[in-house]
């Protein structure tokens, strides 16, 4: 795979060895990766057979610095491809971004349903420094200098040509040009929509579920919807349990820590925070009576809410969900080759790039108001150094935030994401937004279905609370996906010949 370096480097660019590689794979199945918790790619809640439609790797160098007209170094990226469903040589390619966390595959969900329909090759590139497509082993805040936003589109319009002429070499053709669609969810929901705003010639156009566009420095409506979603009677069970921990904090009493065997952390902010993302967790991935209905019972039988809570925490979102404990640890964050690198990565692309710092609400908070500002700049100062600060503005700026002046994107979100008030929820010519409206529709519900965690085959909605919701989201999704590929067909890409509807895709 190649060693690449430059005069007076300090640090080897590399694709990780095997023997480094070895412990971070086995935490795969131990850990649910990044800050923004995704559905963990093993264990209990992400094992079902079927999961995935293909888990074969492939290669292809990519540069390091797309930026520099001087550094020519290069890093191996980690790219998938299924062709099944593909109508060879012209059918349309999809494009599926992996964030942030390690791609373990492409995802049999709702996409691949779609892929069916409209005859395209799915292909899903690793996002760059996370799972196999690191460039570097040692990841100081240095050498994360290349993980940006900006540099991740860039890698994305390198890899679509790269893979056009894969195809057109497979087919023994020259000078062709599918028509491409882009995909992605949560972060790479938004680097979807970055994607068309920033290379429209590239891809006919965008899907962004739950795309978080808008970067927030102080993330206030993150904890008021989780407060929205839980409910009157789990909101004051919550912020009771809040009330009552921050009290046997201040006291000094940190054997509550054990409870929630969380002893390790030091730092009470980090444990607060373990305790915030845990409650979270249960809205934003569609399970809330998992959470609320054992704290409404505890609360009206009179017992000990926060044994309650803690057993929720140990048995659902540590047990079940895979969550690690020590990645609130401050000091595991400063780890600069840790097994699982993820939380570092993108704690970093926070404090230097789009921040979400989830601070507690003046009034009416769930969590505790120490998740507050400083704690979080705190964080950052101290995992990665001074220097290291989102600009908010200049993301927002570059990107246009929810005034995103693209075209052919497609927003979805669901109703009790506490996501969705960093994504585009209203629409706009050519920019479509819908809100899917039921109780347990959560992050990427219009990909994944109900609930979010575990996740479901096809992108199964028959769980969700109003499967007809999700439904006519999807199909008004297929139609904008119909439209805007048979635009570019009439504008010259590809030669495939329609039959009954544009794309000939199946009955809806």
């Amino acid at each position: 795979m190649g060693v690449g370096t430059t005069a007076g480097a300090t640090s080897r660019l590399a694709v990780v060895p095997l023997l480094l590689l070895l412990p971070l794979l086995l935490a795969r199945g131990a850990v649910a990766v990044s800050l923004w918790r995704p559905p963990p790619e093993a264990g209990p809640l992400g094992s079902a057979p079927g999961r995935f439609l293909t888990q074969e790797e492939h290669w292809m160098s990519q540069t390091l610095d797309h930026f520099s007209p001087t550094d020519h170094r290069q890093f191996k990226q980690r790219y998938y491809e299924f062709l099944d469903y593909h109508r060879a040589p012209n059918g349309p390619v999809f494009l599926n971004i992996c964030g942030e966390a390690s791609c373990s595959g492409i995802s049999n969900n709702y996409l691949a349903v779609m892929a069916k329909k409209f005859g395209a090759a799915l292909v899903s590139p690793e996002h760059r420094y996370y799972g196999k497509s690191s460039p570097f082993e040692d990841l100081t805040t240095e050498n994360l200098r290349f993980l940006s936003s900006k540099q991740a589109l860039s890698d994305l319009a390198v890899f679509r040509q790269y893979y056009q002429e894969t195809l057109n070499a497979k087919y023994n053709r020259s000078g062709a040009d599918n028509s491409w669609f882009v995909f992605g969810g949560s972060y790479s929901g938004a680097l979807s929509a970055w994607f068309r705003l920033k290379f429209p010639h590239l891809t006919c156009g965008s899907l962004a579920s739950s795309g978080v566009v808008l970067a927030v420095y102080n993330f206030t409506d993150f904890d008021r919807q989780i407060g929205e979603s839980a409910g009157p009677e789990c909101k004051a069970a919550l912020q009771e349990i809040t009330r009552l921990v921050d009290g046997q904090l201040q006291s000094g009493n940190n054997s509550v820590k054990e409870l929630f065997g969380a002893k390790m952390l030091e730092n009470d902010g980090d444990f607060l925070y373990l305790l915030a993302d845990a409650a979270a967790i249960a809205f934003q991935y569609g399970n809330p009576d998992v959470l609320c209905s054992p704290l409404v019972e505890a609360k009206k039988n009179g017992t000990d809410l926060v044994e309650a809570f803690a057993h929720y925490v140990n048995s659902y979102y540590v047990g079940r969900f895979k969550a690690s404990v020590a990645s609130y640890d401050q000091k595991y964050l400063k780890n600069t080759t840790p097994a699982e690198s993820s939380y570092r990565l993108w704690w970093y692309q926070v404090c230097s790039e789009v921040s979400y710092f989830q601070v507690a609400p003046k009034n009416d908070s769930v969590r505790s108001t120490k998740i507050d500002t400083r704690y979080h700049l705190d964080l950052c100062k101290n995992v990665f150094g001074e220097g290291v600060y989102p600009d908010v503005s200049m993301t927002n700026l570059y990107y246009g935030g929810t005034r995103i002046a693209g075209s052919k994107i497609v927003f979805a979100n669901g109703s009790q994401d506490p996501w969705r008030h960093a994504s585009k929820q209203k629409s706009s010519e050519e920019l479509p937004s819908y809100l899917i409206e039921c109780s347990n529709c959560g992050h990427c519900t219009d990909i994944s279905g109900c609930p979010q965690a575990p996740s479901n085959i096809e992108g199964d909605s028959s769980k969700c609370s109003s499967p007809e919701a999700v439904n006519k989201v999807r199909k008004q999704i297929v139609d904008h996906i119909d439209l805007w590929l048979s635009e570019c067909q009439d504008q010259g890409r590809d030669t495939v010949t329609t039959q009954g509807s544009r794309w000939s895709i199946a009955t809806y």
